[in-house]
């Protein structure tokens, strides 16, 4: 009963906070990969013709950007300046509001391979170097390898990379994986289908094919959206998105928040009451006869009385 209660709730807040949004079915008809700011406006990644386009939540396109090869587009979250990673041209831009190239930094004049880079912020990068097994903190601004740290990994299904208060975190197809910048392993978990990291403060979030997790220390990847039958999910610091039968869906946190509320007090288990303090004799010389509590006399008493007093009526006295 108490899981048919839950899943109840589940749905009602589902339905309740899900919205369509009018963004063309053609334009996500072919989307690799779908990114949402905290602004609201959405990111379309094609991988047919490395296109990344910006739209905004009405549909209307904001701007666009023709890539020669593939890019992993790290993060949104700063529509001022996005950064774009490619392994096959070895170098990582940033793009502006208006998907204008504002920098570009190249990597194979300074370094070996690099197999993925993170931007920490708009001045230090942080690079893993397959060439020479080593985790190399950046800054791009002037041009000088703050630090270098062996990180003898395996990088053939590396997805994403974060670094954050001296902890890496390491995303590949099926697994996550945290270490210190010593190279030592503090946490592994399956993680199917993973595709790119988003911190949100002291929060790391996974953004996976179909599903969202949150990691924590204590509890590891606890999922907190999922729809088996979405093609591409992602979410900003208000909303869920998903793209599921080429159509592109909002779920808003504080409307799922609020129905919750609302309906958390129904799916609670009733509170049993405390066991009687007499004993109940349920077996009587053998008959199976079932004994009643003396404290509910009273009641078969009172109710005596009134039958009484109703037949007394009844006769005229």
């Amino acid at each position: 009963m108490r899981l048919i209660n839950i899943l109840f709730v589940f749905f009602f807040c589902t339905v309740a906070a899900q919205k369509s949004l009018p963004l063309d079915t053609l334009k996500l008809k072919e989307a690799k990969d779908m990114l949402a700011d905290d602004y609201g406006n959405l990111y379309i990644y094609k991988n047919k013709d490395f296109s990344l386009t910006k739209y905004d939540s009405l549909g209307k396109q904001l701007g666009k950007l023709m890539l020669t090869v593939p890019y992993k587009v790290q993060t949104v979250q700063n529509p001022l300046s996005v950064p774009l990673f490619s392994e096959n041209a070895q170098e990582m831009k940033f793009v502006d509001q208006n998907m204008n190239e504002i920098q570009r930094i190249d990597f194979k004049q300074k370094f070996g391979f690099i197999k993925m880079a993170y931007a920490e912020d708009l001045q230090q990068l942080w690079l893993l170097d397959d060439s020479t097994k080593r985790l190399i903190q950046y800054n791009f601004r002037n041009n000088t390898t703050i630090n270098s740290y062996p990180f003898d990994a395996s990088f053939d299904d590396l997805m994403d990379l974060l670094v954050f208060e001296n902890k890496v975190y390491i995303l590949t197809r099926k697994h996550i994986r945290v270490y210190s910048l010593k190279f030592e392993k503090l946490f592994e978990a399956p993680l199917e289908n993973g595709k790119r990291f988003r911190r949100e403060n002291e929060v790391i979030v996974v953004i996976a094919d179909n599903s969202i997790f949150r990691y924590d220390p204590e509890k590891g990847m606890v999922k907190i959206f999922g729809d088996p039958d979405a093609q591409i999910v992602d979410k900003n610091i208000l909303s869920y998105f998903e793209i599921k039968a080429n159509k592109l869906y909002l779920y808003s946190l504080e409307k799922i928040k609020e129905t919750k509320l609302q309906t958390e007090p129904e799916a609670q288990p009733k509170p049993t009451e405390p066991p009687s303090e007499k004993p109940i004799e349920e077996v009587k010389n053998g008959e199976g006869d079932k004994k009643v509590p003396e404290e509910k006399a009273p009641d078969n008493t009172l109710q005596k009385l009134l039958e009484d007093a109703g037949k007394v009526q009844n006769v005229g006295v």
